[in-house]
């Protein structure tokens, strides 16, 4: 299993409608087959600084390889995520044994 998570602050004023309407746009990326246990984060600590947080699953590689390349998720990051986010760290686990 691999748990992928984004943490995100976006460039939009908190609140506005611009960051509502791209919070329902990255939800839709749940709708791709191979995602699971998708969720959309609010962020509460004041130990960073970002605002929001996406966490998936995903089967094995080739289910994440499967939703990094998929047209939904290319189009989402180019249309949205690269002119609309400011900054983000993105992780990508393996359960360690």
């Amino acid at each position: 299993m691999i748990r992928h998570t984004v943490t995100f602050r976006l460039k939009h004023e908190k609140g506005s409608e611009q960051e509502k309407a791209f919070l329902k746009l990255a939800n839709n990326l749940s709708s791709i087959s191979t995602v699971k246990n998708f969720e959309l984060l609010k962020q509460v600590s004041s130990k960073n600084n970002f605002d929001f947080g996406l966490s998936m699953e995903f089967d094995n590689q080739a289910d994440y390889d499967f939703y990094s390349n998929n047209p939904k998720h290319n189009e989402f990051v180019q249309k949205y995520w690269i002119p609309e986010v400011d900054d983000f760290l993105e992780i990508d686990y393996e359960k360690y044994s």
